[in-house]
């Protein structure tokens, strides 16, 4: 049978299960804010971020002879199991809610008071002996705790994604080696353009990614100037001489991570400008993957009606109604992702501007549209390199025959022939359906040999670096 606790706020009573290690200020948040039903657990990295932030102000706070020993050593210990994982059921506030994240940091002062309390063999609520504001809280503002602790999980989010683009750019870089030899049209505009190598199609591929991992590498290291020690509104308030930059060294080692003091804390309190920054980084990497799963789908379509160039594994059926039909559904569920986040991005520019005065209220949707999109990026980077990327292969037949039977080549005859002259053998292989290469031998422009060798630059003899 579960037994109730009783716990009082200035707004009156409530009863939680006696056991529960959250508090009443979460509760009524839970009540207030049932939004998504998502809780700011579901970013695990989120809530190993909040207890970092925790413990590194407690150590703080005893040096600085504003938090007792005894209760820092207890604080401190019930972060270090919520670093470790445990005790993330109890983090259940939605992950949309009101009052510029104070319910996330009240649900985190909360869990780690009360179990604070149990490690020092007090019951959860006997808030008379370890206090969720007077104590967790000490020095600290939701206004610096916050946004220090979502700058950390991002930072530490970012990590997986730019590894899974690593290795989806080694995947395009391997196929791009595979197919070096293998010769094929380029297109423009859906037209036919200029012969190129499938090898050249996928390295390109490879290094359009590659300059996105270098973007949001360079965009990640933004989120390292931390506001904690701010409070309120950047003035430090309520702390102790010297606490801002002791708790920034602090913060260092008990995450790891080179976190900074902002310069100005009162511009870094309200500034929500570099997660305006890395969303729209990801939004680019989103653009341009979906832009090559648009190729890819371009490449493969077919298998008989279509460009049929290159051929990606079979994942599933594709039709209900049509037999053995199969249907290009990773790179399709990539580019579903990016619109998803595209869309994303403009939620948190909205937001980004939205904020008056010395605090941006709305950071909690920016947070959850950034760890919506760095999960899914990572997720879709892995799942396009591994259940796609990985095993396509190449129909060589159908991209020499693309060449042979292309009107594009006729751009390499133009510095031979001029452009008179290659016009009218365009026009002319049109109306009679006949190949550019016929034409050019039966008009005795050219002889085979020089033919085949005009024909033969593919621009593989151009150095990349």
């Amino acid at each position: 049978m579960t037994t109730y606790r009783e716990e009082s706020d200035s707004l009156g009573s409530m009863q939680l299960p006696t056991d529960c290690l959250y508090g009443i200020q979460t509760q009524r948040a839970v009540e207030n804010f049932s939004i998504t039903d998502i809780p700011i657990s579901i970013d695990p990295e989120m809530i190993r971020s909040l207890a970092m932030v925790k413990k590194a102000c407690a150590q703080t706070n005893t040096e600085l002879g504003t938090l007792a020993e005894n209760k820092a050593k207890a604080i401190i210990a019930a972060c270090d199991e919520i670093i470790n994982d445990q005790w993330h059921q109890y983090f259940v506030v939605d992950v949309i809610q009101g009052g510029a994240g104070t319910s996330a940091n009240m649900n985190a002062n909360e869990v780690i008071a009360n179990r604070a309390l149990q490690l020092l063999g007090h019951h959860a609520g006997e808030y008379q002996h370890l206090h969720p504001n007077n104590d967790v809280n000490c020095s600290q503002s939701t206004n610096d705790v916050y946004p220090t602790a979502l700058r950390l999980a991002l930072y530490a989010k970012a990590q997986d994604l730019l590894a899974n683009m690593a290795l989806l750019k080694q995947a395009f870089s391997e196929k791009g080696s595979d197919f070096s030899h293998i010769r094929k049209i380029g297109r423009t505009q859906l037209q036919d353009a200029v012969p190129m190598t499938l090898g050249m199609e996928f390295s390109a591929f490879a290094t359009a990614i590659g300059e996105d991992i270098i973007q949001l590498s360079h965009t990640i290291e933004l989120l390292l100037d931390c506001n904690l020690g701010a409070t309120a509104i950047g003035t430090g308030i309520n702390t102790p001489v010297g606490y801002a930059p002791r708790v920034i060294e602090r913060l260092q080692q008990v995450s790891g991570v080179k976190v900074r003091l902002a310069e100005n804390l009162v511009e870094a309190t309200w500034d929500t400008g570099d997660f305006v920054q890395l969303s729209g980084t990801l939004k680019r990497y989103a653009t341009k993957i979906s832009k090559i799963c648009n190729d890819l789908r371009l490449l493969s379509s077919g298998p008989r009606c279509g460009f049929g160039e290159i051929n990606l594994p079979k994942m599933q059926p594709g039709s209900s109604i049509m037999p053995g039909k199969v249907n290009p559904v990773i790179p399709e569920v990539v580019n579903q992702i990016a619109y998803d986040v595209i869309g994303k991005d403009v939620t948190v520019s909205i937001a980004a501007e939205s904020g008056q005065l010395q605090l941006n209220a709305f950071e909690p949707v920016i947070a959850n549209c950034l760890f919506l999109s760095l999960g899914m990026l990572n997720r879709g980077s892995r799942i396009l390199r591994e259940r796609c990327v990985e095993g396509i292969t190449a129909n060589e037949a159908e991209c020499q025959r693309s060449v042979d039977h292309s009107l594009g080549i006729v751009t390499l005859l133009n510095p031979v022939l001029g452009y008179e002259i290659t016009s009218t053998l365009v026009m002319e292989a049109i109306r009679d359906n006949r190949s550019v290469r016929e034409l050019v031998l039966e008009k005795n422009f050219l002889v085979l040999e020089e033919l085949e060798k005009i024909l033969s630059n593919d621009g593989t003899n151009i150095e990349y670096t």
